[in-house]
């Protein structure tokens, strides 16, 4: 009734049903109170009937013959041919559409308008006081910044994090699948599951997807008594450690981790490393960029420290590098002054 009353469809309601009535079963004005309880009808129109108010074209099952995985991955030359069977009946490519009119029915996938291209950077780490997490905010799509402020670290509960790097829509799938099941296996056990077993778990449900075009990669840190670092990749791999650092940063990222990072860091210093190891990728690397968002999950939880502009640290940086050039200068220009003066003060030879 709504969408009648939307469309002004109100004046149609008798032509519609005489012009129905031959199309349908006898059911009588408005069907039996048990198939308007289940709802066959639509007000006084049956949705059962071939015939409809709104003439709508829907593709008849062509998006779920095939993985969804393959979805959007078809070089454009390289789609199948047009099947106008697949089609209802009235629509574009149908029985009653001429041949090659309107846009293309019905094509085996959608192609991509441009080579996709991923970046980021996300690290974890183990010190004595527990796991720092920290990442980039910038998610790209091949030369564009599709999103500055992204979040790429995501509790999964109170003392779990979870660091995601690849495809957004593929992270966000996966870590929404495996929140839900480590919250039921929190309700049928009455615990909950470790940071390893959420990661063989994770890895098992991805395993079946090895060789296809799904890209996650996902920095596991959690506590379970005492910290707890894996990583886990779209291909079933899972790994443990004590520092990982995932994106097209990485390289960067670990020139900075590789110095800085050892286990008797306090909580402050290892946010500093992770924060630095940040921001040198961020410099280096196109695809990184924007803030840097910083974790600690420790045995009282994962805390968050607020969200940093990298932007603002470039300038801050380079203000320090030009006035350490100034004072450089400054001292060189110094010492020439003396040099001079204490060869003036020589006494002359006659």
């Amino acid at each position: 009734m709504a969408l009648e009353d939307l469309c002004g469809l109100q004046a149609l309601g008798g032509s519609l049903r005489g012009s129905l009535r031959g199309l349908t079963p006898d059911l009588g004005p408005m069907g039996s109170p048990r198939d308007k309880r289940r709802g066959r009808y639509a007000g006084d129109v049956p949705l059962s009937s071939t015939a409809s108010v709104l003439s709508f074209s829907v593709p008849v099952g062509r998006y779920l013959d095939r993985s969804p995985i393959d979805f959007g991955q078809m070089a454009p030359d390289s789609a199948p041919t047009p099947d106008a069977s697949r089609w209802s009946a009235g629509g574009p490519g149908g029985p009653d559409s001429a041949p090659g009119a309107g846009p293309d029915p019905a094509p085996g996938v959608v192609p991509l308008p441009f080579p996709m291209a991923h970046g980021t950077t996300t690290l974890g780490f183990l010190f004595q006081g527990g796991v720092l997490a920290a990442a980039d905010t910038r998610s790209s799509c091949s030369g564009l910044v599709a999103c500055p402020a992204s979040r790429k670290v995501v509790p999964l509960h109170r003392h779990l994090l979870a660091l995601g790097s690849g495809t957004s829509a593929d992270i966000t799938l996966w870590r929404r699948i495996l929140a839900r099941e480590l919250r039921l296996y929190q309700l049928r056990h009455g615990r909950r599951l470790t940071t390893g077993g959420a990661a063989k778990l994770l890895a098992l449900m991805l395993h079946p997807f090895k060789g296809t075009e799904l890209c996650v990669a996902a920095t596991l840190c959690g506590w379970d008594g005492g910290g707890a670092l894996y990583y886990v990749c779209s291909d079933g791999k899972r790994l443990q450690g004590e520092l990982f650092s995932v994106g097209s940063g990485s390289p960067y990222a670990y020139s900075v981790l590789d110095e800085e990072v050892r286990w008797g860091l306090s909580a402050e210093q290892a946010v500093r490393a992770g924060r630095e190891a940040v921001y040198r990728a961020s410099r280096r690397d196109a695809y990184s960029g924007n803030c840097v968002d910083v974790f600690l999950v420790t045995a009282r939880g994962w805390s968050r420290r607020p969200r940093e502009d990298l932007g603002e640290e470039y300038y801050r940086e380079e203000e320090r590098l030009a006035e350490g050039l100034r004072r450089r200068r400054e001292e060189k220009e110094g010492l020439r002054r003396r040099r001079e003066e204490e060869v003036h003060s020589l006494p002359t030879k006659t």
